[in-house]
């Protein structure tokens, strides 16, 4: 277990990124850049950090007692969609680091965490525009890591929004790109795509930490069976090999334990989110071994009376959806209206809904994921690197003239093309 130690102090002192050090001078929580969860991740092999994503305070505190019990480092992130300007969460992109920073100091968390604005999206030139101004004011509250999303866009214009947007992006920070949205059965990712991007990002200097890829998830409730094509990341992955860039697996509720750990032994994956399960989890609600909220015969979920929020909030909750005709996977849009009201119960059932997040997430870290004990690999890295900051793990082998806008275009006219996809992909 890692220990508050002179390794450990040590760490705190060197490996706190600038914003974590001046927004938390006297905090004992180890908040770092999500390249050091990454690397860790690498150090120990075949290991994937679990990326909670925090859609309420029980989330997140379960998932910070989880990661304490199996000695992880952990990555505790939110969307754009769910905690940015338009949130329907009451955790945002302006919060979390102080939620994470409190929770880690009032439970005594020694644990690396990494603070991750997921999906930052970038569907137009306007929200190019927009994001020079946001994306600095989320480090500036504490974000440490950062997922620029433009792959709702066509490839030339995701990989031109993502040039354009690095400067923006504290150079010690995790990064993470994105190719080929969440769309389910609209298409799935290709290693030319992958490819294009990723050259691309290397020949103007960016050198990503993670790529997310459609690789046949989709976000939220998953019915459809399709599931992760492990074969497919796995050959992506493989061609990405000389630019040292990990996986990032989005969409994880609805595939199996069995699947996720295909993914963990045979791919480069790093990172994986877990989003819609935890929120299920916590609300006390009927999941299988996976986290998937289970339906009755009427296409209800199923609470159980012992167990998440009392029966009386959720017979609220409830309610509440019905007046405005939410249902399925939209009932993540309680989390806003209700976070309140859900921090106003008894401490005792407060307290089993983290608990229920954290036997869940527990689970995850120790017999799927294989993040076990990697928060001590963390503080040596921390340490061998005397900085918050450990560098790049790529080097720039593309040649820029080969990248500039007007070669970009027509590489990427050469590309299989199927069209932007359509939809809502936010989460």
């Amino acid at each position: 277990m890692t220990k508050r130690g002179e390794d450990y102090e040590a760490a705190l002192r060197t490996g706190r990124p600038p914003n974590i050090a001046a927004l938390f001078p006297n905090s004992k929580a180890l908040i770092v850049s999500g390249k050091y969860i990454d690397r860790a991740m690498l150090a120990k092999g075949r290991a994937v950090a679990l990326a909670a994503n925090g859609r309420s305070s029980f989330v997140i505190r379960g998932a910070l007692r989880a990661a304490q019990r199996a000695n992880a480092a952990l990555i505790i992130e939110i969307a754009k969609s769910e905690g940015g300007a338009n949130a329907y969460c009451a955790i945002n992109f302006w919060n979390m680091a102080r939620t994470v920073d409190a929770l880690c100091n009032e439970l005594g968390i020694t644990v690396p965490v990494a603070i991750h604005a997921d999906h930052y999206g970038i569907k137009s030139e306007t929200d190019v525009k927009a994001a020079e101004i946001e994306i600095p004011s989320i480090f500036d509250a504490g974000i440490t890591s950062i997922a620029i999303d433009a792959s709702h866009l066509p490839d030339e214009q995701n990989l031109l929004a993502s040039i354009k947007l690095n400067p923006y992006v504290p150079p010690w920070a995790g990064l993470e790109t994105e190719v080929g949205e969440i769309k389910g059965k609209e298409g799935l990712s290709t290693a030319e795509e992958a490819m294009f991007l990723i050259q691309g990002l290397n020949a103007h200097g960016i050198f990503p930490d993670w790529i997310a890829l459609n690789n046949g998830t989709t976000h939220g409730i998953e019915a459809s069976g399709q599931g992760i094509q492990v074969d497919l990341t796995a050959e992506i992955h493989q061609v990405l090999t000389p630019y040292r860039v990990s996986g990032a697996q989005h969409g994880t509720s609805g595939n199996s334990s069995d699947r996720l750990r295909e993914i963990v032994a045979q791919t480069r994956t790093t990172k994986a989110n877990v989003a819609t399960a935890l929120q299920m989890i916590s609300w006390g609600l009927e999941v299988n071994d996976y986290g998937n909220a289970i339906l009755d015969k009427d296409g209800n979920f199923i609470k159980l009376s012992d167990q998440g929020v009392t029966n009386e909030m959720w017979a609220e909750m409830v309610s509440f959806a019905r007046e405005r005709n939410w249902s399925g996977g939209n009932f993540k849009k309680l989390n806003l209206p209700f976070e309140n009201k859900l921090t106003g119960q008894s401490r005792d059932i407060r307290d089993r809904m983290a608990a229920r997040v954290e036997q869940f997430a527990f689970n995850m870290i120790t017999k799927v994921f294989n993040s076990s004990d990697t928060a001590p690999l963390v503080v040596e890295q921390i340490l061998a690197a005397g900085s918050y900051d450990p560098g790049p793990k790529a080097k720039r082998i593309e040649d820029p003239q080969a990248w500039t806008p007007e070669r970009i275009a027509a590489r990427a006219a050469e590309l299989p093309q199927d069209g932007a996809p359509s939809g809502n992909f936010d989460d």
